[in-house]
């Protein structure tokens, strides 16, 4: 495995990190605790040291497990998680005011409530779940991260910039107030490249990256007659004919660069890694088979330059969240 540094953090982290968003049992179905807790810790023995939750996943279902496998390891994991917004809004919308979604009591409350599910001391990256630029400078949220900070109940800061919006955190990278972001980054949707992987190198703020393969478009494994658990949340994102456009998407991928559908998922995992700014990729990892297989990519070596250029034209501008 190989480690970059955190941005300013200083902390060395794995390649691959651990997105425990699927371990919740919401919005994603189908994990079972027995499963999750196995592949978390057949990860960490094949190196990886970072991995990030939320508060609001499975209303603190996942902040458990991972303090369960956590606790159980005496080399050093680093954790990341989130605190929800107050008015629960993902993503955070133009014009609302700071206090609807933090305020320093609710930075404090939400953190003690994460230490407790978590079962530690300390947060290592204690992070805002969604993002406004607009901000910056507003409310006495920074009052409540200073505070934590000072307690020593968080370590560092970052936010989760709102899906497919990269450029809605670089006047918070520009203040010098946060340590860490959180974005949404893949062969798809390469907009960070434009401004924010740029800034985030200048200003030393470390990258984590989500949804490197696309909830799974990015995989191969998404066809046209694939069905998802009722209660699934990508039976809405790859709704109508979704799984048709990101099928022949992936198809002309694969074809580009001779590649089998086998070869998608490390493919597009490199494609992030070769991008010097970002410090780890955090794919949800739910089974053994894909610890063990997405681990292998966390060997310091991304795509070559003439691959890379080769996946430039495969940029698709939209949004299945919300279009």
């Amino acid at each position: 495995m190989n480690y970059r540094t955190l941005g300013k953090t200083g902390l060395q982290i794995s390649e691959i990190g651990y997105g425990a968003w699927g371990i919740g049992k919401t919005a994603w179905i189908g994990a079972s605790d027995d499963e999750s807790i196995d592949a978390l810790n057949r990860s960490i023995e094949l190196g990886l040291n970072f991995i990030d939750t939320a508060l609001g996943y499975g209303d603190g279902h996942s902040e458990r497990l991972v303090g369960q496998v956590v606790k159980a390891h005496d080399k050093p994991i680093y954790v990341a998680t989130k605190i929800p917004p107050i008015n629960r809004q993902w993503p955070a919308r133009d014009g609302v005011p700071v206090e609807e979604a933090f305020t320093a009591e609710h930075v404090i409350s939400s953190t003690e409530q994460s230490l407790r599910n978590l079962g530690l001391d300390t947060i290592d990256v204690q992070q805002f779940h969604v993002w406004s630029d607009e901000w910056v400078g507003q409310g006495d949220w920074l009052e409540g991260i200073r505070k934590l900070k000072e307690q020593g109940k968080i370590r560092h800061f970052g936010v989760s910039i709102n899906d497919h919006q990269p450029n809605n955190a670089i006047k918070l990278i520009e203040s010098g107030l946060v340590d860490t972001v959180q974005v949404i980054y893949n062969i798809f949707d390469q907009s960070p490249e434009d401004q924010l992987l740029p800034a985030c190198a200048e200003h030393n703020v470390g990258v984590i990256v989500r949804v490197s393969l696309d909830e799974g478009g990015l995989t191969g494994r998404i066809t046209p007659d694939t069905t998802f658990s009722e209660g699934d949340f990508r039976n809405n994102y790859f709704r109508g004919d979704r799984k048709q456009q990101v099928y022949d998407r992936v198809q002309k991928i694969a074809s580009d660069l001779d590649i089998s559908m086998d070869n998608m998922p490390e493919t597009a995992l490199r494609y992030v890694l070769s991008q010097p700014a970002v410090s780890t990729v955090i794919p949800g990892m739910r089974s053994v088979r894909n610890v063990e297989n997405n681990m292998r990519v966390g060997d310091g070596q991304g795509l070559t330059k003439e691959q890379v250029e080769k996946l430039k034209p495969h940029r698709w501008i939209r949004d299945f969240y919300r279009g």
